[in-house]
């Protein structure tokens, strides 16, 4: 993550940082906000590069940032959906694999069927749509945000 090296003192102009493609630690998070609006992004390279944002609130409406930043809600024409292992959507607070659908999901990985056929699959709540399994272990949270918990696998992001 870039930001880390950077001091929001540095750049006085900067009135908006998103940060995508790496977990948010909660003192970067805590040190941008109360400069700039912050911005955290989740998207792999499969949807777009974010498919979620959550949006830190302004300093005088939060007495702490959470300890674990949220990934957010999904961006418009996005949908993402949290499933068990039987593909059946988890309620509030329970993990389970993150699956994005929606305008921004690539065809597939080029030169590589059977991959593509493992990941993109059919989507059971869009019939006639695909959604990416992302491999991504994640929960929805109360307020409508996802928390990230880790991976399903052992691949390194």
């Amino acid at each position: 993550l870039y930001a880390k090296h950077l001091q929001p003192e540095q750049l006085p102009s900067l009135r908006i940082l998103i940060t995508a493609g790496s977990e948010a630690p909660h003192d970067l998070v805590n040190q941008w906000s109360r400069h700039v609006q912050y911005v955290n992004g989740y998207g792999p390279t499969e949807s777009t590069v974010c498919a979620s944002l959550w949006l830190a609130p302004p300093p005088k409406e939060w007495k702490e940032i959470p300890s674990i930043i949220p990934i957010g809600s999904p961006i418009p024409n996005t949908r993402l959906f949290i499933v068990n292992e039987n593909m059946q959507l988890q309620p509030i607070g329970l993990a389970g694999e993150l699956c994005i659908a929606g305008d921004g999901l690539a065809r597939g990985y080029q030169n590589r069927p059977e991959l593509t056929a493992e990941k993109f699959v059919d989507n059971p709540f869009e019939p006639g749509t695909r959604m990416y399994r992302t491999g991504d272990l994640a929960k929805w949270l109360p307020d409508g945000n996802i928390e990230y918990l880790g991976r399903v696998d052992h691949q390194v992001k």
